[in-house]
């Protein structure tokens, strides 16, 4: 189903079922999208890359109405993200905003201050795929991560990204 004119929809689906739903999408026929980064996870004798997804519990599929039953009744899924009992449709630029994100997605190094930031403070983007986008700063576990918001899916985005790829914005800038 790689219609442009199909649009996505955001799926929460089952703890820990993200990818086993999006292999059996796919092995339905349908374009689904799982946005995974890699993160270095640190067990009792050593670390490993792990690919997790973006989103816990969500992924993306596109669907028209008439294929959501279909997608309903696949072992995992549990809702489509809706709005008046409709299931809200996902911009394709936000999409591809997501799929830009994990592409350029690299953990933030804490050993890296070019410029003393402070939680809450609005900074942009500097370089990579994100470049240009603004969000605001949030400590987690001891490190600065930048939040930015997608509208579709209602949620915050907690971004990963190094200090060295951000600069503050005067809040009159934007």
């Amino acid at each position: 189903m790689k219609s442009e004119k199909t649009p996505w929809h955001a799926l929460y689906v089952h703890s820990r079922a993200e990818k086993k739903v999006y292999e059996r999408l796919v092995e339905m026929g349908f374009e689904a999208y799982l946005p995974l980064i890699t993160k270095m996870k640190r067990w009792s004798d050593r670390m490993k890359k792990v690919e997790e997804p973006l989103f816990k519990s969500y992924l993306f599929v596109r669907s028209d109405e008439k294929r959501h039953y279909e997608i309903l009744s696949i072992p995992g899924v549990t809702r489509f993200v809706s709005f008046e009992r409709k299931a809200v449709v996902v911009p394709e630029n936000q999409i591809v905003a997501v799929m830009k994100y994990c592409n350029d997605f690299v953990e933030d190094d804490p050993q890296t201050n070019n410029q003393e930031l402070h939680e809450g403070q609005l900074v942009m983007i500097t370089s990579g795929e994100m470049m240009g986008l603004t969000g605001r700063l949030a400590p987690i576990n001891n490190k600065k991560r930048l939040i930015v918001y997608i509208e579709s899916v209602g949620r915050y985005i907690p971004v990963n990204i190094s200090r060295a790829k951000v600069e503050p914005v005067h809040e009159n800038m934007i």
